[in-house]
């Protein structure tokens, strides 16, 4: 009888203590934070995503630039913002992996300051040249950079981004040598790619596909597990014999650390339906980026692990820290 009276006076200070606001959630309307510009590969898979989610929840869904500093600007931003399921943060390989690790210091931790929610979508990178560069794949272009040291330059969305770091990657396994031109954005980046002001970029693959479609630039390499529906003649880094860059990009949602149990559990199923919609599927796909739900544990193993990834390619590239 004690025993049973402890469990459940015990039972009882577990209830009194969960947040009162958890059964009913949501009652208001939500706030997903993307750390980037309008317009690019973070700011459109949030868009879509939210949309549904929206529906699903019940509520509507506000999405909210605020960029800066390779995404850092946003995600402390979104860290230091009330647990209770109300702020949403797009978590993402740039912001979460590759940005503390190019950093001296940073404003955030990307693992304890955020509870991971799940993944939504794998994005290929692509390497996209000006249709003019001589080289017309990967092992060609090699041979052109080797032949003219330093002469060809590749544009960022600025230092310390992915895109930098891929480019820096790229010149550190093919034993090359790039001049790296930093942009505010991927977008002027490859504006100036059109006409030939800089030679490559390493892009994300959703702010390319116009361009690609309408054969102002030529991708010559993607970073995904097989070729690409919309792409098909385009072979992966593995296939051109890189197989270092082979790894696309990964963007998921996650919430200040600390947000309930039950409120994190209930937002992974609302991922999970909404990437099972057949709209949500084809609008992802139709980017070129391929739906990837996770269970809210294996998301923060993918996060952690990608941190370390990032934290040993960062050393072996012999990168300075900003």
């Amino acid at each position: 009888m004690k025993r049973r009276t402890l469990m459940a006076l015990s039972l009882a200070c577990i209830a009194a203590a969960m947040p009162a606001h958890a059964a009913s959630y949501p009652d208001k309307a939500i706030k997903l934070i993307v750390p980037y510009a309008p317009g690019g590969t973070t700011d459109i898979l949030a868009r879509i995503i939210g949309t549904r989610l929206g529906a699903i929840l019940k509520q509507p869904l506000i999405v909210e630039n605020r960029p800066g500093a390779g995404g850092a600007v946003g995600s402390a931003y979104a860290a230091k913002q009330p647990a209770d399921g109300y702020t949403l943060v797009m978590v993402v390989e740039s912001s979460h992996a590759v940005n503390p690790n190019v950093y001296a210091k940073t404003s955030y931790d990307p693992v304890k300051d955020f509870a991971p929610i799940s993944n939504i979508a794998d994005v290929p990178n692509v390497l996209v040249v000006n249709p003019g560069f001589p080289a017309t794949d990967v092992q060609g272009l090699i041979r052109e950079l080797k032949a003219q040291p330093g002469k060809y330059a590749f544009g960022s969305s600025g230092n310390g981004g992915l895109s930098h770091i891929n480019g820096e990657l790229f010149a550190h396994v093919t034993g090359t040598q790039l001049l790296h031109v930093p942009y505010k954005g991927l977008g002027p980046a490859l504006a100036d790619l059109i006409p030939g002001q800089v030679n490559l970029v390493f892009d994300n693959i959703p702010s390319s596909v116009g361009l690609i479609q309408g054969g102002q630039i030529r991708p010559l390499a993607v970073a995904a597990r097989q070729r690409l529906k919309n792409f098909p003649q385009v072979p992966t880094y593995a296939e051109a014999g890189l197989p270092a860059m082979n790894n696309p990009s990964w963007f998921g949602l996650g919430a200040p650390a600390g947000t309930p149990p039950q409120i994190l559990d209930r937002l992974n199923a609302a991922v999970r339906q909404a990437l099972a919609d057949p709209e949500v599927i084809a609008a992802i796909e139709k980017q070129s980026a391929i739906p990837s739900p996770m269970s809210r544990a294996d998301f923060g193993k993918l996060v952690s692990s990608q941190n370390e990834r990032w934290k040993k390619i960062i050393k072996d590239i012999g990168f300075e820290k900003l």
